[in-house]
C-alpha cells in the first residue's frame, strides 16, 4: 500500500467525522465542537508572565528558513516571512527561527546567525515584525518576541548544504553509521566550553537587540539535544544526569550573570525514539529491532516506548535552578524520526512513507505535552505537530488550550501557508481553506535540495521563482526514483 493506506484529514468533513475517525485509531485527540471568539474564546485569553501580558495563547514556533545572508543576517525573503509572523495575530513569537551562535554550528550555509556582525540587522527585523503587528492590530504591549540560538551538531552544513562537518556529542552506533560519522570525533570538553561561551555571547547581543528572551535549542538532535543522551560519553559533559545537563545549565547560568533582565527559554524534545530507514516498500521502519536502545532522552529503554521521568526532572531542575518558566515542546527528530516530529500525510525527498496513521503522532505529542504540565503546573508550555490537523487544528487547539493539556498552541508550517489562521480563529472567521497547509513537505524538500525554503504550492510569492521549476523537477525525479 501507498500512500492511499491512511484516511486524510480533508476528507473528514465534520467533527464527527474526525471524532470517529479518532476513535478508530484508538488515541485520544480532544476536539471542540465549535470554535470561540471574542474576549471570553479560551485562545484569546490573556496570560500574566513575569510582569508582562501575552496577549493571547497562540504561538509562533521556531523554524529554519534557508534563506539567510552569507553572514546570516536577514534577507528580504526573511524579513517577508517574518513580518507575516507579526501579522499573523500570535502574541507570542517564540524564536521565530533558529539563529545559530557560531558558523560551525550552521544546520545550512544560509542560516540564521546571532553575531556581532549581524546584531543591528536583527534588531532592525525585530522591530519590523512588532511593527507589522502593531500596523494590524494596534496593540504591540502585550506581544512577546524571542530568538532561538542553537548549535546544529551532528547536522551542521557550515560551508556547503550538501557536506556534512558534524559537531557529535558522543559516537552514536546508528546515527554514525546513517549519517556517516563512525570517524567523527566527539567535541573535547574544551571545545564544549568554547561552544557555551557562543551561547552566553549571542544571548546578550540579543538582549541589545530587543528580545524579551532567548530560547536555547534542546531539540531534534542538535548538539543541546545530544548532550542530555550522552551516556557513554567521559568527563563532564556525559554519564551522569548532573553532567548530561551541564551544558544547558552552564549557557543558562552565564547568561543569567551578564544578562539578568533577559529571560531564558528552551525547545527541548520531551523524548526521542530509536532512529528509522526506510524499508523495501517505502515506509519508515526501526534501523534495528525495538528491545534495547538507551540513547532516547525520554525513552523508556527499548527505543520505541516513553518514559519521560528525567525530561520531568530537567524542567524542574531548570525552574528551580534558573526560573525557567516557559518551555516550547517538541519531540524526536526531523532527520531520523520525522513521522514522529511532525506529522505529515506526504514524505519529503529524502525520507519515508509514513509507518502510521500521523494522526497517530500528532495525539502521541499533545499527551506528552499534557503530561509534563501535569507534572510541572507552575510551567508554561508550548505544543507543536499541531499542522496535520488541517481544518480541524483551530478546534484542537482551543480544546488541548482549554482544558489545560498546554498552554499555547504552537504552528510551524502552517504560519508558511496561512499565517492568518490566528487572527482568523479569533474573529470567528471560517478558514480559507486554499491556504491551509497540507503537508506535501515541499517547505522540506526544496531546502534539503539547495533552494529557499518556503510554501511552494500554495504561496504564490514562491510559487512565481524560478526555484519552484527546480523543485518541480527535482519532485519529478524523485518519483522516478521510487
Amino acid at each position: 500500500m501507498g500512500l492511499d493506506r491512511y484516511k486524510k484529514v480533508s476528507s473528514l468533513k465534520t467533527v464527527e467525522d474526525f471524532r470517529e475517525h479518532v476513535k478508530s485509531l484508538g488515541v485520544n485527540l480532544p476536539v471542540d465542537d465549535t470554535v470561540q471568539s471574542g474576549a471570553d474564546a479560551p485562545m484569546a485569553q490573556k496570560l500574566e508572565y513575569k510582569g508582562r501580558t501575552i496577549g493571547n495563547r497562540w504561538s509562533i514556533l521556531p523554524m529554519e528558513g534557508w534563506d539567510c545572508l552569507g553572514n546570516g543576517a536577514p534577507s528580504e525573503l526573511t524579513e517577508r516571512r517574518w513580518v507575516r509572523f507579526g501579522q499573523s495575530g500570535a502574541k507570542l513569537l517564540y524564536g521565530c527561527e533558529a539563529a545559530a551562535v557560531m558558523k560551525s554550528g550552521k544546520s545550512n550555509t544560509r542560516q540564521m546567525m546571532m553575531t556581532p556582525e549581524t546584531v543591528e540587522a536583527m534588531a532592525d527585523l525585530r522591530q519590523k515584525v512588532v511593527n507589522a503587528h502593531g500596523d494590524k492590530f494596534g496593540e504591540t504591549n502585550d506581544l512577546y518576541v524571542g530568538l532561538q540560538l542553537t548549535h546544529s551538531g551532528r547536522f551542521s552544513h557550515p560551508n556547503d548544504d550538501k557536506v556534512l562537518e558534524s559537531t557529535i556529542a558522543y559516537n552514536h552506533p546508528l546515527l554514525d553509521v546513517k549519517f556517516g560519522n563512525q570517524n567523527t570525533k566527539p567535541v573535547t570538553d574544551e571545545e564544549v566550553e568554547v561552544i557555551v561561551k557562543k551561547f552566553i555571547d549571542a544571548a546578550e547581543l540579543s538582549y541589545q537587540a530587543g528580545y524579551q528572551f532567548v530560547d536555547i535549542k534542546h531539540a531534534h538532535g542538535y548538539l543541546g539535544h545530544e548532550f542530555l543522551s550522552a551516556f557513554d560519553r567521559p568527563g563532564k559533559y556525559g554519564g551522569s544526569f548532573e553532567n548530561r545537563t551541564r551544558f544547558f545549565r552552564e549557557i543558562a547560568s552565564g547568561i543569567k550573570k551578564r544578562c539578568p533582565d533577559l529571560d531564558i527559554s528552551l525547545r527541548l524534545s520531551l523524548f526521542d525514539m530509536m532512529p528509522f530507514k526506510k524499508a523495501e516498500d517505502g515506509h519508515g521502519e526501526p534501523m534495528i529491532e525495538v528491545g534495547d536502545y538507551k540513547y532516547a532522552f525520554g525513552g523508556d529503554g527499548t527505543g520505541g516506548g516513553i518514559d519521560m521521568t528525567e525530561t520531568i526532572k530537567f524542567l524542574q531542575m531548570i525552574r528551580d535552578e534558573f526560573d525557567v518558566r516557559m518551555v516550547c515542546t517538541t519531540v524526536g527528530s526531523p532527520y531520523y524520526i520525522p513521522h514522529i516530529q511532525r506529522p505529515a500525510y506526504y514524505p519529503v525527498s529524502d525520507g519515508y512513507m509514513m509507518p502510521e496513521d500521523p494522526l497517530v503522532g500528532v495525539a502521541r505529542q499533545i499527551n506528552a505535552v499534557a503530561e509534563v504540565k501535569k507534572a510541572c503546573p507552575d510551567m508554561h508550555f508550548v505544543g507543536s505537530g499541531l499542522t496535520y490537523l488541517q481544518e480541524w487544528l483551530p478546534n484542537v487547539a482551543q480544546s488541548i488550550v482549554a482544558s489545560g493539556m498546554q498552554d499555547f498552541a504552537g504552528i510551524g508550517r502552517m504560519v508558511l501557508s496561512y499565517p492568518e489562521i490566528c487572527a482568523d480563529s479569533l474573529a470567528g472567521k471560517p478558514l480559507n481553506r486554499r491556504l491551509i497547509c497540507r503537508t506535501f513537505g515541499d517547505c522540506t524538500t526544496a531546502p534539503r535540495n539547495g533552494l529557499v525554503s518556503g510554501c511552494y504550492p500554495l504561496d504564490l510569492y514562491y510559487k512565481k521563482m524560478t526555484d519552484y521549476v527546480k523543485l518541480q523537477e527535482i519532485k519529478r525525479q524523485c518519483k522516478a526514483c521510487k
